[in-house]
């Protein structure tokens, strides 16, 4: 198995396009900048030197030097013992609302936001139980299978967004009937956490789900994203900036409620409980002691117990390509007179 020690470190690697455009963008420049003086066969006996492919070079390499330095920081490690471990615990698995009326900001910075916040900190608490992810807006995928990799999790829940899906709703009976699937055939208890603002669901759909969820004997809990007042839908662009609030047909800036009169109706038909979120509490924390209420499954799984370190060959490539760097020239003569053990200039400097 393979995993980061530090995976927050690879969040630099989102520095690169940005540097790369930076680079570009100088490049264009300077060559129309040189074009206004004299055209290009005119502009290398003006500087016989310049060598635009080796400075090409130079950047390719400072990029992958920079790119391997993160990787190394990072510190990719490789599990190197695994031991069958049992533990006692349940099934668990989230279904999070992902349509774009969960980037509202009744509840702040968002409803979505915030329900990954209340998740990640309940995963902190976990110790033993098996946690799955499902994301859903007018579809439902798996977004994580059922694991006990609690670091893959994390970096799964980091990822989610409401562009996940495209398709808009709210189809919290697919939802829930794609975690029942994705429970398999598991003997361990079960439990479903539904985490929505309840707008745009096919009731029918999601009661049926519900009631085959309590005969499989799967506990289900929900949690009602929003505030009664409401709050406009943000709009962004592909590069993350604000651009407006979401409009009907008639221009007026749409404002989304909660809508919980069928997470309630779920979560009575699950033997759970519902929650409403706040500012102050998500109400997730209620619903965890809830469940460690109830009786817990012995839970075999096979688990990595040692990791090595492999930064090392990161590192290592990352020196040497520096050392090529360093090596070569942006100049055409530089470059050859370094690598010209003939030439009698060479003899003169000795």
């Amino acid at each position: 198995m393979l995993r980061f020690e530090h995976p927050e470190y690879l969040y630099w690697l989102l520095v690169i396009p940005v540097l790369i455009a930076i680079y570009v963008s100088i490049r264009i420049i300077n060559k129309r900048q040189f074009k206004r003086f004299a055209n290009e066969k005119f502009m290398e006996f003006l500087i016989p030197l310049a060598s635009n492919g080796r400075s090409n070079i130079k950047f390719i390499l400072f990029m992958m030097v920079i790119i391997l330095g993160i990787l190394a920081s990072a510190n990719l490690q490789t599990g190197s013992k695994m031991e069958e471990s049992k533990r006692e615990g349940i099934d668990l698995m989230f279904c999070i609302d992902i349509s774009n009326s969960m980037n509202a900001e009744d509840i702040a910075p968002s409803r979505l936001e915030r329900s990954k916040q209340a998740i990640n900190n309940i995963i902190n608490k976990l110790n033993g139980d098996r946690i799955g992810i499902i994301v859903f807006a007018g579809n439902a995928y798996v977004q994580l299978p059922i694991t006990t990799d609690y670091a893959a999790a994390k970096l799964f829940l980091s990822t989610i967004n409401t562009s996940l899906i495209p398709s808009q709703g709210t189809e919290i009976g697919t939802a829930i009937n794609l975690a029942i699937k994705s429970f398999g055939n598991s003997e361990y208890n079960k439990a479903i956490i539904v985490i929505s603002d309840g707008e745009d669901h096919e009731n029918g759909d999601a009661i049926k789900a519900a009631q085959e969820a309590a005969k499989l004997g799967i506990k289900l809990y929900t949690i009602g994203m929003g505030l009664e007042e409401g709050a406009p839908i943000p709009l962004y662009n592909q590069y993350g900036k604000r651009t407006g609030y979401k409009k009907d047909n008639e221009g007026k800036i749409v404002i989304t409620k909660l809508d919980d009169n069928m997470l309630r109706q779920i979560a009575e038909i699950g033997d759970g409980i519902y929650r409403r979120a706040s500012n102050s509490n998500v109400g997730l924390d209620e619903i965890i002691d809830n469940i460690n209420k109830t009786e817990k499954s012995e839970i075999e799984s096979k688990v990595f117990t040692d990791y090595e370190d492999q930064f090392q060959w990161f590192l290592g490539v990352a020196i040497i390509l520096l050392i090529i760097e360093i090596m070569t020239s942006s100049s055409k003569k530089e470059w050859e007179s370094k690598f010209n053990f003939f030439d009698p200039r060479n003899e003169n400097d000795k």
